[in-house]
């Protein structure tokens, strides 16, 4: 059955992404962004060497999953959480970024149900609109996960389908994290929703991602990637070095197509993050319920943020 959690969305006061407010003139120093453009700010700070494999998908990939984001306006699914086998439970990476990408896309009239399972199912009602669905897929066989993703699909048509780090299969149909442990009995097969041909984007930063089968052949070649990568396509593909950064590049990249500000304020990350993490989310690099994103501290993603607004600065608040 669909899961439908409705829940009032919790209150954050909106400041802009050029604040100059004293909580965050301390910006962490050791951040060394290139903001050429919107693809090298959220390729900065790489530690997993996905940047290496970036000349292998169009040059400006953000604006590019953009626009086709826009030619399939309507209702779209926004699959997102990771588990992290320390912690038994979600990471802080993707939930942040699908909320604030989800919240985009209503301004631009898109309807929006967000997919996960139910290591963070449960944990996202209060952190969204009363206006979104949550589908909470089940952690089954392959032959149920097909009946269950037909039956989405049928129920929900949607135009598009956007995966933001979300574990995929690798070719012998085995999930696995970032230290090529098997995550299989944890985690749901939510890919199983990109076979039936729904336009699609993929979100990842590490390669073992729903999308990074169309670099499966390159992404061994990095000692630092998987050997064994995901091998679920999607139609556009947006590399990060934070799955949650490339969530905000494509809101950047939809800012400057539309000539509307659509980043989130630096205030409404920073608490969506400590709030995701009071509900029970963990810093994916440590397991631990610290206010980190892949070991990145809050100020490391106001850096980010400020970084991209600067380069949407053409557009209407």
């Amino acid at each position: 059955m669909l899961l439908d959690i409705c829940s009032s969305q919790i209150k954050l006061t909106p400041i802009s992404p050029f604040s100059n407010d004293k909580s965050i003139s301390a910006i962490s120093k050791h951040m060394n962004i290139n903001s050429d453009s919107i693809e090298s700010v959220i390729l900065s700070n790489d530690k997993r060497g996905v940047s290496e494999i970036s000349h292998h998908i169009a040059p400006e990939f953000c604006a590019s999953a953009a626009n086709f984001a826009l030619t399939h306006r309507g209702h779209v699914l926004i699959a997102t959480g990771f588990y992290i086998a320390s912690a038994k439970a979600a990471e802080t990476d993707g939930p942040p970024g699908a909320i604030a990408l989800g919240n985009a896309l209503k301004k631009l009239g898109f309807s929006v149900a967000y997919v996960s399972d139910l290591h963070l199912s449960s944990l996202l009602g209060k952190h969204i609109g009363g206006d979104s669905k949550i589908i909470n897929f089940p952690i089954t066989d392959r032959s149920n996960s097909d009946s269950f993703a037909e039956t989405v699909i049928s129920q929900e048509t949607p135009d598009l389908l956007i995966s933001i780090e979300r574990c995929g299969p690798t070719e012998k149909d085995t999930y696995l994290n970032m230290r090529g442990v098997d995550i299989s009995k944890n985690t749901a097969r939510i890919d199983r929703l990109f076979h039936f041909g729904i336009p699609s984007i993929g979100i990842g930063d590490g390669g073992n991602e729903i999308g990074m089968g169309s670099l499966a052949h390159v992404i061994p070649e990095v000692n630092t990637l998987p050997s064994e990568p995901c091998i679920t396509h999607t139609d556009e593909l947006i590399l990060a070095s934070v799955s949650n950064w490339g969530a905000y590049g494509l809101i950047a990249a939809l800012s400057n197509e539309v000539k509307q500000q659509l980043l989130p304020s630096i205030l409404t990350d920073r608490q969506l993050i400590e709030s995701l993490v009071h509900s029970g989310l963990v810093d994916g690099t440590t397991g631990q319920g610290t206010y980190k994103v892949d070991g990145f501290t809050l100020e490391d993603n106001s850096q980010i943020l400020i970084a991209l607004a600067k380069l949407t600065r053409n557009v209407q608040a």
